[in-house]
């Protein structure tokens, strides 16, 4: 996140092929360099939905994280629920359950927000997911285990939409001198329905309304979330009735001038054998492993072996979170602060913040590995440094994307984001196969061990073959193939009076 760049729109190159800079002036207009309106605009009010809407999305994400502590113990918070008696194995499967469905959607998701637009597949991504979280509890009941984890499939297969469609949208309503700002605040949903959601679910566990109100209210703030989304929410600035001509007009003319004859065609071959893709979709794995074993093991390991009781359990965990939502505004004015005042380079900047946001919590896990048991406020610390500074890969690998193929990004996102999140099965997998006893730190030793194994590898290899220069197959049409540097590649246009370099860039 971040970087105050443009995203191709769609499916259309946009290299500077397709148009030429006048002057000065006009130049900045194709940037997204000109006056931006006053006030608050229609763009303002899509980012807020796309905020509130990934809020939702992670709350009903993570919301089994804390609720399975409850369900499978009920006298360590309201006696007049019903438990489960799943063991460490079968909790484990039922976590990673969403992510089978998850990663199904991820790479045709992009070409369908192209195609029918990404409003109605937000609409109906998150509508499904909420109703079917209303559904758990009686799911849990009358089909125990099996019942929810088809149901968290299910649910993995509609969220599988959410991240591309909201790729879309930002390509169509930020504009480019505006797309950091909005990108950071869209994505910044994430981690806050993660913080609100193991925040307030162990309030929710222990009240009277038990542990089916953590799925009940989720779910019904996803179900608000939808009817708000349909009728305010918009694919474009030309299908919003309410937007000032002058908005508009400043969020069209930030993508530059398109050449709508000319349709890329995306070279599949050539993505998947990259060397520095390859490096991007290794980071991104190393990445979820770590994040995921984290995120759906906490709650277990703080009731198991720091011995903290479900209220603190879940407003601990959500720590971490809150930690990680702060420090990635931080980290992305950092960013931009260092690029663009030419302290670093475009790749150095990369690789430098994804080894901050690897290796510094991979050092966090390696510590928590020699807690003792009970010692609790040293494991708090190192948790919430391990997660928290994880938002560092936010300027790392998760734009990178954008650095190699601005035309192809979204499809980049989709492979990577489907490989990462087949860690996000396994992981939890592993996690139930180490740990038998999950009352014994040794156990969980070794759990953190292998993850902090994992990013030091997955960096690694980030740090060696990573690159963030725009790759020759990013212009498969164009007659002679260019690798140059975005840098490079700005600097021209603003030499040239007779080509548009117009590299954009996004979350």
């Amino acid at each position: 996140m971040g970087t105050d760049n443009s995203l191709s729109t769609e499916g259309k190159p946009i290299d500077g092929t397709n148009g030429s800079v006048k002057d000065l002036e006009q130049m900045k207009t194709y940037t997204g360099e000109g006056k931006s309106p006053s006030g608050f605009g229609a763009r303002h009010v899509q980012t807020l939905l796309l905020f509130f809407g990934l809020t939702v999305a992670y709350a009903l994400r993570v919301n089994l994280s804390v609720a399975i502590v409850a369900m499978v113990d009920r006298h360590a918070v309201n006696k007049d629920f019903e438990d489960f008696n799943w063991n460490e194995e079968t909790k484990s499967i039922i976590l990673s359950s969403f992510f089978w469905g998850y990663v199904v959607t991820q790479i045709p998701a992009g070409q369908m927000a192209q195609r029918f637009g990404p409003k109605i597949l937000l609409l109906f991504s998150i509508g499904i997911c909420s109703m079917l979280a209303v559904l758990t509890p009686f799911c849990a009941h009358a089909g125990d285990a099996k019942a929810v984890i088809g149901l968290r499939i299910v649910q993995g297969l509609s969220q599988g939409f959410i991240f591309p469609s909201t790729h879309t949208m930002l390509s169509r309503w930020a504009p480019a001198s505006e797309r950091g700002r909005l990108g950071t605040l869209s994505y910044a949903g994430a981690q806050f329905g993660t913080v609100i959601m193991l925040a307030v679910s162990g309030f929710l566990a222990s009240s009277s309304m038990g542990w089916p109100s953590i799925f009940y209210i989720s779910g019904a703030a996803g179900i608000l979330w939808s009817v708000a989304w349909f009728f305010y929410g918009s694919n474009s600035p030309a299908e919003y009735r309410g937007i000032a001509p002058e908005e508009r007009e400043f969020i069209e003319s930030s993508f530059g001038p398109q050449d709508h004859s000319r349709r890329i065609v995306t070279p599949w071959i050539a993505i998947i054998t990259s060397a520095p893709m390859i490096a991007l979709t290794i980071a991104h794995m190393a990445h979820n492993w770590g994040f995921w074993t984290l995120l759906t093991e906490m709650p277990t390991y703080m009731k198991e072996v720091l011995e903290l009781d479900i209220k603190k359990n879940a407003l601990l965990s959500s720590l971490p979170y809150l930690v990680m939502w702060i420090l990635s505004f931080v980290f992305s004015a950092l960013s931009d602060f260092l690029i663009n005042r030419q302290y670093l380079s475009r790749v150095v900047s990369r690789k430098l913040f994804n080894t901050i946001g690897l290796w510094i919590p991979m050092a966090a896990l390696l510590g928590l590995a020699f807690v003792p048991k009970g010692g609790s406020d040293l494991a708090i610390v190192l948790l919430t440094l391990a997660v928290g500074i994880n938002s560092a890969t936010y300027l790392g690998f998760q734009v990178n994307h954008i650095d190699l193929a601005p035309n192809h990004a979204g499809t980049m996102m989709g492979i990577t984001n489907c490989a990462a999140n087949i860690m996000s099965i396994i992981a939890p997998l592993i996690v139930g196969q180490v740990i038998t006893d999950a009352t014994d730190p040794i156990q969980w030793r070794w759990v953190f061990y292998i993850a902090a194994g994992v990013y030091f590898s997955g960096n690694l290899i980030f740090i060696i073959f990573g690159q963030a220069d725009i790759q020759s197959w990013n212009q498969p049409e164009s007659p002679i193939p260019r690798t140059i540097s975005n840098a490079n590649e700005t600097q021209s246009a603003r030499n040239a009076n007779n080509t548009t370099s117009n590299v954009n860039h996004s979350d």
